[in-house]
C-alpha cells in the first residue's frame, strides 16, 4: 500500500493523536484500547440533545427531532424505572426498525439496562426461547411480534416479571394482562419523576445481540459498552485516515483514482435497509449517525425503487445495507430517474462485496465504495476497505483496525506467516465479553482473548485481510448467519427423514439460499413443499431451505462418519431439484 496511507495511519494512532490506544487489561487481559473512547454509550446519546430541532428519525411520513426522540426517550426511561428496571437488568425489544426501537434502546441504555435484541423474523417458538435464554424485565414489541409471543406468555411471566409494553397497536389489538400500550406509557410518564442516568462503567453489559448458534439454539453474543464505543471509534478512525492519506496524495501531486469525485449537497445519516436487530444496523449505523447528530432514515421493509426515492428526498450521506441491496440499487430502473449525488458512501456489511461490485460503485456514483467485515461478537468491525484502497484490492476485507491485534492460525495451532492460511483469530476491545449461559461455547471460541472468528484467510504483504472460506458451517443469505445444525435440527423433526443435510447454494440476489439432501426413511412419503410447511412453522422463513434434493442412496461421509458437505454440493448444485 502506497505512502499515504501509511503516513496517515502512523500519525492518527501516535501518542496524542485522535485515536491513540494504550493496553489495558480487560477481564484479565492485555487489551488495546482507544485513549479517547467514551466510558459509555449513554453519554453518546445525553450528548445529542445539543442538536436539538433537527431531524433525528424520519419513517414514512413521520418525522421526529433530537429534542422530540429526547422526551419520549426520558419518558421511557422513567416508566421502565417506575416498574422496577435499572442498572444491570434486560429490556427485550421485538419489533421492525420503527422510530420505537431507537427510542427504547436509548432509554434502556440510559438506565444502565442492556438491551436484547430479538430477531424480528423469529417464530414463536424462537422468541420463547430468546425471552427464556435472557430473562428481560419488560418486553417492548409490535403487534406482529406480540401475537407470535402471546401464547408463551403466562409461562414466561411464571418465571419472573416481565413488564410488556405495546408498540403501534391497532384500535382493536388486544394487550395481555399488565400490559400497557406505548403512548400511554409516554403520556403517562408525566407525573413520573425522571429517571437519572445510571452510573454505566466500560464493561457493563449494553445489548445481547442473538447469533444463529451451531448446536441448533442462537448464541446471545454479550456485548459490552466498551465494546461499542471501541466500535464506534474504529469506524471514524477509517474515514478519518482514507480522507487524510488522500488529502496526502494529492498535496503529493500524485492524485488516488476517484479523487476528483464531488458528491452534492447531503446531510448526515443514512438510509438504514438492514435490521436494527444486529450490529451492522445498530452498532455500524444508529451509533454513529447518532454520534454526529445525523439523520436516521428507517424502511419499512427492502424496496430498491423505495431506497432511491428515499436517498433523492432525504440526500443522506450513505446507504447501510448488504452487498445484494447495493447491486439491486444500481440495477434498478429507476437508478438512473433518481439524484444520488449526496452519496459519499455506498457499500455494505454482513456478506462480502464482490469486486465487480465495487467498480460499479466507482463507476455509476458520485461516492465511494466501502466494505466492513465483522461479526457480532466484536461490535461491528474487525477491518474496513474502502475508497481508493478498496479499489487498488477489491477482493480484501481491509485492514485490522488499530485496537484489532490480527492472527492468522494454522491446523497445527501456529501462527501462519504472510500469506499463509488459517483461521482468523482477533483480540482487542471491541471484542465481546462472551455468549449468555454458554461456558462451553465460551471456552471453544475464546482463548486469551483471542476471539476465534471461524472465518479462513490470509493476510498480504501490506496487512490487508483475505478471506477465502468459512471454517463455520453455515449459509449467509442476504447478511444474515444460518447455521446448518440448526436447519438440520428442524428437519430431523419430521418422522420420515432419515438423512439431511443442509448446506449453502449460491443465489445471484441473496449470496447464498439453504439447499439440502434428503434421504427419506423406507415407505416414507414426502414432497418438498411438504419439508418448507414443516420447518417453516419450527423456524424463521428466511431459513427454510430453497432448493431440496431427494436422494436415494445414502449421503456420502468421511471417515468420523461425517456427511462430506462439500461434496454433496458440488455434485448437485446445478442439478433438477424438487
Amino acid at each position: 500500500m502506497d505512502q499515504h496511507y501509511r503516513a496517515a495511519w502512523e500519525a492518527l494512532t501516535a501518542p496524542g493523536a485522535p485515536f491513540a490506544w494504550s493496553v489495558t487489561d480487560v477481564r484479565g487481559v492485555p487489551t488495546r484500547t482507544y485513549d479517547a473512547a467514551p466510558p459509555n454509550l449513554a453519554l453518546l446519546w445525553a450528548g445529542s440533545v445539543a442538536h436539538g430541532d433537527a431531524d433525528y428519525l424520519v419513517y414514512q411520513d413521520e418525522r421526529m427531532s433530537y429534542a422530540e426522540a429526547h422526551a419520549q426517550v426520558d419518558a421511557i426511561a422513567s416508566h421502565l424505572a417506575a416498574i422496577g428496571v435499572g442498572h444491570g437488568d434486560r429490556v427485550a425489544l421485538a419489533m421492525r426498525n420503527y422510530p420505537e426501537w431507537v427510542l427504547g434502546y436509548w432509554a434502556t441504555l440510559k438506565l444502565g439496562a442492556a438491551v436484547v435484541g430479538l430477531n424480528a423474523w423469529w417464530t414463536g417458538p424462537e422468541m420463547e426461547f430468546g425471552l427464556v435464554d435472557s430473562s428481560p424485565r419488560a418486553l417492548l414489541c409490535d403487534a406482529e411480534r406480540l401475537e407470535r409471543v402471546a401464547p408463551y406468555l403466562e409461562a414466561l411471566r411464571s418465571d419472573g416479571p416481565m413488564h410488556v409494553v405495546g408498540v403501534r397497536l391497532g384500535p382493536d389489538a388486544g394487550l395481555p394482562v399488565d400490559a400497557v400500550r406505548w403512548e400511554d406509557a409516554v403520556a403517562g410518564a408525566e407525573g413520573l419523576p425522571v429517571a437519572p442516568m445510571a452510573d454505566i462503567g466500560p464493561e457493563d453489559d449494553l445489548c445481547i445481540f442473538y447469533t444463529s448458534g451451531t448446536t441448533g439454539r442462537p448464541k446471545g453474543a454479550v456485548l459490552t459498552h466498551r465494546g461499542a464505543a471501541s466500535n464506534l471509534l474504529n469506524l471514524a478512525f477509517w474515514q478519518t485516515m482514507a480522507g487524510a492519506a488522500q488529502d496526502m496524495a494529492i498535496a503529493a501531486g500524485d492524485p488516488p483514482p476517484g479523487s476528483d469525485k464531488k458528491p452534492g449537497e447531503s446531510y448526515p445519516g443514512s438510509v438504514l435497509a438492514v435490521p436494527l436487530f444486529h450490529v451492522t444496523g445498530c452498532n455500524c449505523c444508529l451509533h454513529p449517525v447518532t454520534a454526529v447528530g445525523g439523520r436516521l432514515i428507517l424502511m419499512h421493509r427492502w424496496n430498491p425503487e423505495t431506497a432511491l426515492e428515499l436517498i433523492e428526498r432525504e440526500r443522506p450521506s450513505t446507504f447501510t445495507g448488504v452487498p445484494t441491496m447495493v447491486r439491486e440499487l444500481i440495477n434498478s430502473p429507476d437508478f438512473d430517474r433518481r439524484d444520488t449525488s449526496s452519496l459519499a458512501h455506498l457499500g455494505g456489511g454482513g456478506a462480502a462485496v464482490q469486486p465487480d461490485l465495487v467498480h460499479k460503485i466507482e463507476e455509476r456514483l458520485e461516492g465511494r465504495p466501502s466494505t466492513g467485515y465483522g461479526l457480532t461478537e466484536v461490535n461491528g468491525v474487525i477491518s474496513i476497505n474502502a475508497n481508493q484502497f478498496f479499489v487498488a484490492k477489491p477482493a480484501s476485507a481491509g485492514s485490522p483496525c488499530p485496537v484489532m491485534e490480527a492472527r492468522i492460525v494454522g491446523e497445527d495451532g501456529t501462527d501462519q506467516p504472510t500469506g499463509g492460511h488459517g483461521e482468523l483469530w482477533v483480540r482487542g476491545g471491541n471484542v465481546f465479553r462472551g455468549y449468555l449461559n454458554r461456558p462451553e461455547a465460551n471456552a471453544e471460541s475464546l482463548t486469551d482473548g483471542w476471539f476465534h472468528t471461524g472465518d479462513i484467510g490470509y493476510l498480504d504483504e501490506d496487512g490487508f485481510l483475505f478471506l477465502v472460506d468459512r471454517a463455520k458451517d453455515m449459509v449467509l443469505r442476504s447478511g444474515e448467519n444460518i447455521y446448518s445444525a440448526e436447519v438440520e435440527a428442524a428437519i430431523y423433526e419430521h418422522p420420515a427423514i432419515a438423512e439431511a443435510a443442509v448446506f449453502a447454494v449460491p443465489d445471484e440476489r441473496h449470496g447464498e439460499v439453504v439447499g439440502v439432501a434428503v434421504v427419506l426413511l423406507p415407505d416414507a412419503d414426502l414432497t418438498a413443499d411438504g419439508l418448507r410447511d414443516h420447518t417453516r412453522a419450527l423456524i424463521a422463513g428466511f431459513k427454510v431451505p430453497e432448493h431440496v434434493w431427494f436422494l436415494d442412496d445414502p449421503l456420502p461421509r468421511n471417515a468420523n462418519g461425517k456427511f462430506v458437505k462439500r461434496t454433496l454440493r458440488d455434485e448437485l448444485v446445478g442439478t433438477p431439484t424438487d
